[in-house]
């Protein structure tokens, strides 16, 4: 979070003008956001963990959570990958290059990527997972000496499916972190790496690792998590050693509107990141 008390209160709970820098379409639903705070004071006071989000606020419009995909390591703009799914995205697909968005934050508990030093790393994401992850792997790649053995296992339901597709291609050829891309089908025919669920790919790490020394960051649709859990818990990775981000369940980002609250749990406050250990009996939770 921001170094001072006073700085917290600006970054947190006052409304911040942002104008949008660039827009690329990821998939036919889903779009790249790049943004930079227009107090340019702000852009170096705005100081977040990968897995925090922020709230976009659209005159007239409404409100929503958004994941942080770019990485605090790399200052001066913030980026999202959203998708459209309601009233909200659909005009803030309206926008355009130039265009000022209202943002706050950073909210929530983020990865304590500090915490990470010296471990091997196995990260997991599927669908719309990609985009809080993406910050997580961009930091690591940023402090690669940091961190031991990195293994980044991406699945998505066809090619044209997979966000950021062609970061993951260039990340896989620069070969700073064991990338595997994997999509359930190839509808074109062209697809030059993994076929077939992401799930198949976690058993091939298990002479790689050490399993105590090793941390699973997880995230992507909630059927994904029960069969990738399995996988880890089968490589002996503990269950306090396995981490997840819960940010589908975001809504007001406060712990106002209840949305996110499971089993006396909510999610934007105590959340979105939580250990398999601490959520593994709150069934509604994953």
């Amino acid at each position: 979070m921001t170094a001072s008390k006073d700085k917290e209160e600006i970054s947190t709970y006052k409304t911040q003008p942002a104008e949008i820098l660039a827009i690329r379409d990821l998939t036919d639903d889903t779009r790249y956001f790049k943004l930079r705070c227009k107090d340019i004071t702000m852009n170096k006071d705005f100081q977040y963990r990968p897995g925090q989000f922020v709230i976009f606020s659209l005159p007239g419009v409404g409100e929503a959570t958004f994941s942080l995909s770019s990485t605090p390591t790399r200052r001066d703009f913030i980026e999202f990958g959203i998708r459209k799914v309601g009233s909200f995205t659909e005009a803030l697909f309206k926008l355009k290059k130039g265009d000022t968005i209202d943002i706050r934050g950073p909210y929530g508990d983020g990865f304590e990527m500090e915490d990470l030093r010296g471990r091997d790393l196995i990260i997991v994401s599927g669908g719309l997972g990609a985009v809080p992850l993406r910050s997580v792997l961009l930091y690591i790649e940023d402090r690669r000496e940091e961190y031991n053995k990195v293994f980044f296992l991406n699945g998505a339901r066809s090619p044209k499916d997979m966000l950021y597709k062609r970061d993951f291609i260039a990340m896989n050829q620069r070969q700073i972190i064991d990338t595997h891309l994997a999509v359930d089908e190839d509808d074109t025919g062209e697809w030059p790496y993994n076929v077939g669920f992401v799930t198949q790919l976690i058993p091939k790490l298990g002479e790689l690792i050490d399993s105590e020394n090793t941390t699973a960051i997880i995230c992507g649709p909630p059927i994904m998590y029960k069969f990738v859990i399995q996988e880890l818990l089968k490589l002996n990775i503990p269950k306090d050693q396995i981490l997840m981000t819960l940010e589908r369940r975001m809504k007001c980002g406060q712990g106002h509107c209840g949305h996110c609250a499971v089993g006396g749990r909510y999610t934007c406050l105590e959340g979105p990141v939580f250990t398999y250990y601490d959520v593994q009996h709150i069934k509604e939770l994953i």
